[in-house]
């Protein structure tokens, strides 16, 4: 971990990430690609010392409320985030000004904000994003050793569900010949029916490879699961697209399952309810 000032936090679509880098140690994690120019080790945590300060100053200059997310390149509550209360502190503004929020992650640690979270959500919006992968604890922790595994993630979407507060699973990615068989797919598909969750953000059965995060990959797939590596690279060389040759019955399924349950399922759809700040608290806060 190294402290850093930065000259901003907020980016033009109101988004910010208090932390760079993660050690989550997902052996898929885009955030590993070169393209990003990170220029220290991966699980070498950036914190954005100067980060709630940043943040205080661009909400008070705002003149029209809107949502504030945070963790689309690096989880705010990685296990780090319980000694430095980073998030908490960011929440805590985000409170203060009457601001939405919403927060991406696959810690179960959200938990321990949720009453930040419900009163953001009585006076704007709060919504929480979960990644759920696989629905097998034993392979979440090859697939991300040092998070939380799926059965808490889940237990963590009940508990948001009972306190009120709307959630979206991203359900991604989709690695080849690992995780994207049916029972999987439905298993986590039940998991988000049973958790009541608004919307479920899905691309595609697959994973996203490229420089960075390629190399990485084909490492842990030589240590966990031999043989594949050299099945991936003649099925699908260089391609940054590595689709499950499931994709298309699966992907029905999805569809069909959102649409029994009334879920949002696009990605248009899934978006613009994370980014839409209620009209009813708009117009209050104009008096």
């Amino acid at each position: 971990m190294h402290k850093v000032q930065v000259k901003g936090i907020l980016s033009q679509n109101n988004g910010m990430n208090i932390y760079r880098g993660c050690t989550h140690g997902c052996i898929y994690c885009d955030s590993r690609s070169t393209c990003y120019q990170m220029h220290h080790p991966f699980e070498d945590i950036e914190v954005k010392e100067n980060a709630p300060i940043l943040l205080e100053k661009a909400l008070k200059s705002k003149r029209k409320k809107c949502m504030i997310g945070t963790g689309s390149m690096s989880d705010p509550y990685m296990p780090l985030e319980k000694k430095l209360g980073m998030t908490r502190q960011c929440l805590e503004i985000i409170d203060h000004y009457g601001f939405g929020a919403t927060v991406i992650t696959k810690s179960d640690l959200v938990l321990r904000d949720i009453d930040l979270l419900k009163r953001i959500n009585a006076h704007s919006k709060a919504v929480v994003q979960m990644t759920l992968t696989t629905a097998d604890d034993n392979l979440c922790q090859t697939l991300e050793p040092h998070v939380c595994p799926t059965s808490k993630r889940f237990e963590a979407l009940m508990e948001l569900h009972k306190q009120g507060i709307p959630t979206i699973v991203w359900l991604s990615p989709f690695l080849p010949y690992i995780n994207d068989n049916e029972e999987n797919f439905r298993q986590l598909l039940s998991m988000c029916v049973k958790a009541h969750v608004k919307g479920i953000i899905c691309f595609g059965i697959g994973v996203t490879l490229r420089e960075g995060n390629r190399e990485y990959f084909y490492q842990k797939l030589d240590e966990h699961f031999p043989g594949l590596k050299d099945f991936y690279i003649r099925t699908y060389g260089n391609s940054y697209m590595v689709n499950s040759p499931n994709h298309y019955r699966l992907m029905k399924l999805f569809e069909n399952t959102c649409k029994k349950y009334n879920i949002l399922y696009t990605p248009e759809a899934c978006f613009e309810y994370l980014q839409e700040y209620p009209e009813k608290f708009e117009q209050l806060s104009l008096f």
